[in-house]
Order: structure tokens, then sequence, then C-alpha cells
């Protein structure tokens, strides 16, 4: 048995294929950098955690909190940001960690930015008043 095929359908199934593979493979590399984005800001919110933890402790400062909030972005996403900035102040009542990166980016032409801040109020003993 012989199958006629008319001449105008011939590779259109390849045209297509050439037309839709980009797409999908942009699709997939979004579908990515929006998880990496993902993780990226809640590792952000966690070092500033980490940063107002320390820097809300008697003993401690705001550089103290400023370093652990550098340190805890250097171990968990040293791969995953880049251009970490921290900034952390503290008074009489309370600290404030905050801390900003930028994702690195798999998709060309995206640049995708985080933000962590944390404040907690400072620890510091109060003689009881009778």
């Amino acid at each position: 048995m012989t199958v006629l095929i008319a001449h105008d359908e011939r590779g259109d199934e390849t045209i297509e294929a050439v037309l839709v593979t980009p797409v999908l493979l942009l699709l997939i590399m979004v579908v990515i950098q929006f998880g990496l984005w993902y993780h990226a800001s809640h590792v952000a919110e966690a070092a500033a955690q980490q940063g107002a933890s320390v820097a809300r402790l008697e003993a401690e400062t705001a550089a103290d909190g400023r370093m652990s909030a550098q340190q805890f972005m250097a171990d968990a996403a040293s791969a995953l940001v880049g251009r970490v900035t921290v900034t952390s102040t503290r008074d009489n009542e309370v600290a404030r960690v905050v801390v900003d990166a930028t994702v690195h980016s798999i998709v060309p032409g995206l640049h995708l930015h985080v933000h962590g801040e944390a404040t907690s109020p400072i620890e510091r003993f109060r003689p009881d008043t009778p």
C-alpha cells in the first residue's frame, strides 16, 4: 500500500520543533531561575534574622550582627548570590539587620534582587523593682 503525502506538508513537524524548542527551553530556564530566586530570598531573610539575633545580645554590637549575617550568606549561598551587602544598626532599644544581594542569573538579561530584613529588641538586664 502506498501512502501519498501532499507536497505542502513535508517538513512541517521539523519546522514546528525548531520553533517550539527554544521557547520551551526558555520557559524551563525561567522556572529554574524563579526557584533560585525564591530560595535566595529565604536565605537572605534567614541571614538577617541570624544577624539580628546576634546583634541584640547584651555583650554584642551591630558590627557583630553584620559579621554574623555576612558569614551566614557566605556559608549558605555563596554560589547562589553575588554583590551581598549587609547593614546593621543598634540603638538602646532595637537591633536591625538588612541583607541585600543579587541572584546569579541563568536567564540572560534577567537580574533579580533579594532583600532580607530583621529587627529584634535589645537584650538587657533590668533589675527587679520592689
